[in-house]
């Protein structure tokens, strides 16, 4: 089932035209169905993404500073057995 489509106005320039028409000829299409195809990727790739959920603490009650305290210090362990760090 064809979509209802909505009739609007575009001014392009003369080249843009041309290559659109030149284009449209080649893939033995309309000139209106490579803008409309044109205009539909368009919007999609700038639509608003949605952005993720939070992976992180949520609602855990700890403060950020509670729940990454120690990171970076690496684990003292491991160097313990081997000798000094140098």
């Amino acid at each position: 089932m064809a979509k209802a489509t909505q009739k609007t106005t575009v001014y392009l320039d003369a080249e843009d035209y041309r290559r659109l028409k030149a284009l449209a000829r080649a893939r033995h299409r309309k000139p209106a169905q490579l803008l409309r195809e044109a205009v539909a990727e368009y919007t999609a790739r700038q639509r608003p993404r949605q952005k993720p959920r939070s992976i992180g603490a949520g609602d855990s009650g700890r403060s950020a500073e509670d729940l990454l305290s120690g990171m970076g210090l690496g684990h003292r362990s491991a160097r313990r057995g081997g000798g000094r760090r140098r």
